[in-house]
C-alpha cells in the first residue's frame, strides 16, 4: 500500500486531505506521459502544476488511499504550439475542464508491490484506471522531516475520456496514439 503513495501522486488533491495524510512534494514529485506520434515514435510529456495527499500508514508501512489534482493546463511536452493544441477542445479544453483528478478507490499491496484502483476525472468524464507501483522506501529529509517515496505506472484510452481528434498520415495509422502510458515518482512528507 505504501507504492500506492506514489500512485497518489499521480491523481493529487490538494483540497482533499486524508487521516494519516502525508503532502506531496511537487519539487521532488513528477506526473509524466508518454504517447506513439505518427505510430513510428513517442511523444513525452509531464504536468508541472500538481498536488496530492497520501493516506499512508507508517507504523504497518501501508497506503491506505490517494487523492490527487492536476492543472491541466500545466502540461508541457518541451514544444508550445504542440502545448497549445492539447489546451484545446481538442484534448484537455482547459478553458472548460481546468483540473484532472484521481481518487482511489481500493488499495493493495503485496512486499512492495502495489496496485492501486481508483476514479480519473479528465474533460468531466470519470473512469476507473488501474495503477501498478512499488514503494521505494522511507526517510528524512535534510531537515529533519520524514519522507515516503513511490512509483507506479499505468495506461488509459484517451478517447474513454472524449479526446477523439486524429489525422490519418500518407503511410498509414494515425498522428497521435489511442493509449496514453502513464509514469507517476512520488516524494510526500508528513502534512503538518
Amino acid at each position: 500500500m505504501k507504492r500506492y503513495s506514489m500512485l497518489i501522486f499521480f491523481s493529487l488533491l490538494p483540497s482533499l486531505l486524508l487521516a494519516g495524510s502525508w503532502t506531496v512534494d511537487p519539487v521532488h514529485s513528477q506526473v509524466g506521459f508518454k504517447v506513439k506520434h505518427m505510430v513510428i515514435s513517442n511523444v513525452r510529456g509531464k504536468f508541472t502544476s500538481f498536488q496530492g495527499t497520501l493516506d499512508f500508514d507508517e507504523t504497518t508501512k501501508t497506503l491506505k488511499g490517494v487523492k490527487g489534482a492536476m492543472d491541466a493546463a500545466s502540461i508541457d511536452t518541451d514544444h508550445e504550439k504542440r502545448d497549445g493544441h492539447l489546451k484545446s477542445p481538442d484534448f484537455f479544453d482547459v478553458a472548460k475542464y481546468p483540473q484532472v483528478t484521481f481518487v482511489s478507490t481500493k488499495v493493495m499491496q503485496q512486499g512492495n508491490d502495489i496496485t492501486l484502483e481508483g476514479n480519473l476525472t479528465l474533460r468531466g468524464v470519470t473512469k476507473k484506471i488501474t495503477l501498478k507501483g512499488q514503494f521505494l522506501g522511507q526517510a528524512k529529509d535534510m531537515r529533519g522531516g520524514d519522507i515516503v517515496a513511490f512509483e507506479a505506472q499505468g495506461s488509459l484510452n484517451r478517447k474513454d475520456f472524449g479526446m477523439t481528434w486524429n489525422k490519418a498520415v500518407e503511410t498509414g495509422g494515425l498522428v497521435v496514439g489511442d493509449e496514453v502510458e502513464l509514469r507517476i515518482e512520488v516524494e510526500a512528507g508528513r502534512t503538518p
